[in-house]
């Protein structure tokens, strides 16, 4: 019996419905994959936040240095280093620099005896570590006013966790996108003009952010104003609401921030 071969208009349907069926089935998958990297990156401040407070209870209460310098040229122990060489020398704060380097800061700081695990480090929604200028690894920051640099920005950091009031409410972590090639300093808010941002989020999860707190969860916030969603995927800064009036979710964005927000208290 004669077999019958398919024909060439044959040939383009079949094509044209895989062509089809990919174009539909590939948001689902970029979306599985986000929400994927999503949980990831909640688990990673779920554990850096543990960490954060193990670190407190086995050192009286203090908490641990959440302001990372351009230059080591003190003594004074970080939760992470600025990138090091092998004989532990501050190397370069320009980017690219050395992966290594940067990986080798990380584990020279006072969290990484806690998590024992470089991963959590980094969430794999930051692309940063694939661009060959950027070449970034960590992927999350602390706070300003919990023992970093909120004194540059009108407040007192914290140094006590027993200073901490609610410590559920309160944001230790977040993720930051430094262009420098590595997150410097700390993140922080500007909590004497209520009306303007100081740094911008991360804009990996498109509306979302994961956010590590100071009891040692983690969650998910979703943002309300796609102005707050510009402002975190153009990294602008010193973005103002004001700018933007009657954008009441624009507002309730940066209110929760400033609530979240902990300190000791304004100069």
């Amino acid at each position: 019996m004669k077999k019958r071969a398919f024909t060439l208009i044959e040939l383009l349907v079949v094509i044209a419905i895989i062509a089809l069926l990919l174009a539909l089935l590939m948001p689902a998958l970029r979306l599985a994959r986000d929400q994927a990297m999503g949980i990831i990156c909640v688990n990673n401040l779920r554990q850096l936040s543990i960490a954060w407070v193990a670190y407190t209870v086995e050192n009286e209460g203090k908490l641990v240095n959440g302001h990372i310098p351009r230059h080591n040229n003190t003594p004074r122990p970080w939760w992470v280093w600025a990138p090091q060489d092998e004989n532990y020398n501050y190397t370069s704060d320009s980017a690219p620099g050395v992966l290594e380097d940067k990986l080798r800061g990380i584990k020279r700081g006072l969290l990484f005896p806690y998590t024992k695990d470089i991963k959590l480090y980094h969430c794999p929604a930051d692309a940063r570590i694939d661009i060959p200028e950027q070449l970034a690894y960590r992927s999350y920051s602390i706070t300003g006013g919990l023992n970093g640099e909120a004194g540059s920005f009108g407040a007192v950091p914290i140094e006590l966790y027993d200073e901490i009031r609610n410590p559920g409410s309160k944001i230790v972590f977040i993720e930051e996108t430094d262009p420098r090639g590595w997150n410097m300093g700390s993140w922080v808010i500007n909590p004497n003009n209520p009306n303007c941002w100081v740094d911008p989020l991360a804009g990996w999860h498109n509306d979302r952010n994961s956010l590590g707190f100071a009891d040692g969860h983690a969650e998910k916030h979703r943002w309300r104003s796609e102005n707050t969603i510009r402002m975190n995927l153009e990294q602008r800064h010193g973005y103002c609401p004001s700018s933007t009036p009657n954008d009441l979710d624009d507002d309730a964005d940066l209110f929760y921030m400033l609530q979240a927000y902990e300190y000791r208290k304004l100069k």
